[in-house]
């Protein structure tokens, strides 16, 4: 019985040692994640507060995020105004010093991305208008390099020791960034300059790396639903351009676009803004692996 004590009191000592020495980071998007894990690899432990298909503009707060958030030694956030609805409040509850922003644990993931849509002035009548450029930058792999060194000088700030670690697996990440950007720029060559129409207007950094044409929304503006006048203006679109697709994401309805889609035979679409959006969407580059087959698919 002692053996057996001593042995279960050894196992114990063992694994909280392991863990011990495990930064723990909580990022707000599954993509924050996914770049963490492969930059932090086993020195990190990380959780998303947003799912991969849910919209990340509005996440309903819950007293397990604070948790979270309350042991973190890190926060990573894709910052803009992507998450202002609901991180800034979680953030302050936490009262985890370590993590408020100007904090070493503190990575806003924007930081260096050259933003597209930057309004010159603030208008709410045009609907959900970002005041500091379109937030959806991940959905450009190239930035993903951004995003990830980021990542590497908030892990290297609290946990210098590693710093070598960190910068390996940076720039392997930026040499499998790389390789993988000239596969999907392959595959995406002969579709070029295709014009297609998007639910919500999130595609703009995709569309500008991929060489798509985005000509108009379903939404008449951001955040606004569909309205009957713009249904009429897409389907004569759809028709006069002879548009193949209408891409959306998981957490849009589709019933605007079934309408088009019966009135104009048009493909609808709808594609992954995030890893772990469906099931075989593991990690960063999965996402473009998935999105970038679907739309090869219907576009030829």
């Amino acid at each position: 019985m002692k053996r057996v004590l001593n042995f279960c009191f050894f196992t114990f000592i063992m694994i909280f040692s392991a863990g011990a020495g495990t930064i723990k980071v909580v990022t707000t998007t599954m993509d924050l994640r996914s770049i963490t894990e492969l930059i932090g690899g086993n020195k990190v432990s990380v959780t998303s507060i947003a799912t991969g298909y849910q919209n990340p503009h509005f996440v309903d707060p819950k007293p397990s995020y604070i948790i979270s958030l309350s042991n973190a030694n890190l926060f990573v956030t894709v910052g803009l105004d992507l998450e202002t609805g609901w991180s800034p409040q979680l953030l302050s509850s936490s009262r985890n010093s370590k993590i408020q922003k100007g904090s070493p644990g503190y990575v806003d993931a924007s930081e260096g991305i050259g933003l597209l849509q930057v309004p010159s002035s603030s208008n709410r009548g045009e609907g959900d208008i970002h005041i500091y450029g379109n937030p959806h930058y991940w959905l450009d792999p190239l930035n993903g390099k951004v995003i990830a060194r980021n990542i590497a000088n908030g892990l290297e700030r609290i946990d210098p020791v590693n710093k070598s670690f960190y910068e390996k697996n940076l720039y392997d990440f930026f040499d499998r960034i790389d390789a993988k950007l000239k596969e999907w720029q392959i595959k995406m060559a002969p579709y070029k300059g295709s014009k297609i129409i998007a639910y919500h207007n999130e595609w703009v950094y995709f569309e500008r790396r991929f060489g798509l044409q985005i000509v108009d929304f379903m939404e008449p503006k951001p955040g606004i639903p569909p309205s009957p006048s713009q249904l009429v203006k897409v389907i004569r679109e759809v028709q006069a351009d002879k548009i193949k697709v209408i891409i959306s994401s998981p957490y849009f309805t589709t019933s605007s676009s079934d309408v088009v889609a019966k009135q104009t035979g048009v493909k609808e679409l709808t594609l992954a803004t995030s890893s772990g959006a469906f099931p075989t969407i593991k990690n960063y580059f999965d996402l473009f692996d998935y999105d970038i087959n679907a739309l090869t698919a219907v576009l030829k």
